[in-house]
């Protein structure tokens, strides 16, 4: 994915080129705080029992029912060295967990406000809402076809 800059707008406010680097410097905060990576380990039934139990069947980051597939998510992020224990895991759904990823909470922020304002914009299907729609679209299709053959 090309790297945002504001030289890339040649129209970009001081508003504008301010966004685009607290947005790539979120980025870089984000890369620097991961540890080495460590083997993952699996949870018991039990133990899945109980992380889906404390958040009585819901996810924890859309609030909807969990269904087979749902993930045990980490409270403390594994690759910034969260705990192995069911006090660090909370149950998301798996589409959700995937597209939280491990976000600064700041940066997590900045997404779900360009999310909901990007979704509005392709509501309204004025003419960059007509073009999000259809790149949002084909982002779909190609992510799709990846998961079907990985």
């Amino acid at each position: 994915m090309p790297r945002l800059s504001p030289r890339r707008l040649p129209t970009a406010s001081p508003e504008e080129a301010l966004l685009i680097e607290t947005l790539q410097s979120l980025r870089a905060q984000r890369r620097q705080r991961l540890s080495p990576r460590r083997p993952r380990l699996r949870l018991s039934r039990d133990q899945r029992a109980l992380i889906a139990a404390k958040t009585d069947g819901r996810c924890h980051i859309c609030g909807g029912v969990l269904d087979a597939t749902w993930h045990a998510d980490h409270v403390r992020s594994h690759s910034a060295g969260g705990a192995h224990a069911v006090e660090n895991y909370l149950a998301a759904h798996a589409t959700c967990n995937n597209y939280r990823w491990d976000y600064l909470p700041e940066e997590f922020q900045w997404t779900l406000k360009i999310g909901v304002w990007a979704r509005l914009v392709m509501e309204k299907q004025q003419s960059l809402g007509h073009a999000m729609t259809r790149a949002f679209a084909q982002y779909e299709r190609t992510r799709t076809r990846r998961q079907r053959r990985a």
